[in-house]
């Protein structure tokens, strides 16, 4: 018997997995986020959820399980191919290692609003093109939610390239994130997320950067004098499917778990856009400032970014990437 189903064997014996008939089903088929419970991811999910249950008539049940309970990123992802986790939430950066075309999201800089980036995903053309990509990797791509844009948060007021020079920057541990700051003069610094609050409190960073729920939910922004629109990355939030336990299901059930998709990615985007307001209201009301870039700034970033696109673009697909960067170029 597989590790991974060791580790999980309590789970499953509470809330065994095996694809449902069209009679009422016994058990709750697990989700799987590593996400705290209060996020957008989480919601995305419980929708997601709620929403299978609803179209099924409560024939079809999934049971969210959030602050890596059944795994981490890695784990979920391996635990999702093999069929043991049917379903997971997660944002895109981990899936890079598993499935390399997904680098095409850390092209820096490239969108200035997040309509836009959502007008992309949700293209036919580049949404049939980055499904093969996941279906190659054995699962099913359902959809993209986000939490926003990545931003900035420094004791420094950057309004002009020079700004960034030297500013010891958390990062996640990936290169693409690392180069484009780098591009930029900064001191990109991988570290445990873990490790930041305490981090900025006694100076081992300067800087770090993630979307604004993580900025408010984590209390980043109690160590910060700004946090800066630099927008740089979308933190897109993908739902998936084991391709394996989907082929197992009846049309019908994978019509329902299809459906449900489409209104909780609609849901959990209408609730990102809310709560991003909510948090940038919370950030002002404490002191600490918000800077949004200049359009100059940011076409300035987007040219010392070039190097940065010409790596991803050696790695990923090549039409994928010109799908991706078609808003930008029109």
């Amino acid at each position: 018997m597989k590790l991974r189903l060791l580790k999980y064997g309590l789970l499953l014996l509470v809330f065994g997995f095996a694809a449902c008939t069209d009679s009422i089903q016994r058990y709750a088929w697990p989700l799987g986020t590593s996400s705290p419970d209060d996020t957008v991811t989480q919601l995305f999910a419980e929708k997601f959820a709620e929403e299978v249950s609803r179209l099924s008539d409560g024939k079809m049940r999934i049971q969210v399980y959030a602050n890596s309970v059944v795994g981490g990123d890695r784990e979920l992802l391996e635990s999702c191919k093999d069929g043991d986790i049917p379903f997971v939430v997660q944002n895109t950066a981990p899936q890079v290692t598993f499935m390399p075309d997904i680098a095409v999201f850390d092209m820096p800089v490239l969108f200035d609003s997040i309509s836009d980036v959502r007008r992309v995903v949700d293209n036919p053309i580049f949404l049939q093109r980055i499904s093969k990509v996941y279906q190659r990797g054995g699962y099913e791509l359902l959809g993209y939610a986000d939490q926003g844009f990545r931003v900035l948060t420094t004791n420094e007021r950057v309004q002009k390239l020079d700004d960034f020079k030297g500013q010891k920057i958390r990062t996640m541990e990936n290169p693409y994130h690392l180069q484009f700051w780098k591009q930029l003069g900064a001191n990109p610094t991988p570290m445990t997320f873990s490790e930041v609050y305490i981090g900025l409190q006694q100076g081992t960073i300067d800087a770090q950067e993630n979307p604004y729920e993580v900025v408010v939910s984590n209390k980043l922004y109690e160590q910060q004098d700004y946090v800066v629109e630099t927008n740089h990355l979308p933190h897109l939030i993908s739902l998936i499917v084991s391709e394996k336990f989907m082929k197992k299901l009846s049309e019908s059930q994978q019509t329902i778990i299809r459906q449900a998709s489409e209104t909780a990615k609609a849901y959990a985007r209408e609730q990102s856009d809310a709560r991003i307001a909510s948090r940038i209201a919370t950030i002002q009301n404490s002191g600490t400032t918000i800077i949004s870039l200049s359009p100059h700034l940011k076409e300035e970033m987007r040219h010392l970014s070039e190097p940065v696109y010409q790596r991803i673009q050696e790695q990923v697909d090549e039409e994928l990437v010109r799908l991706y960067k078609l808003r930008i170029e029109n």
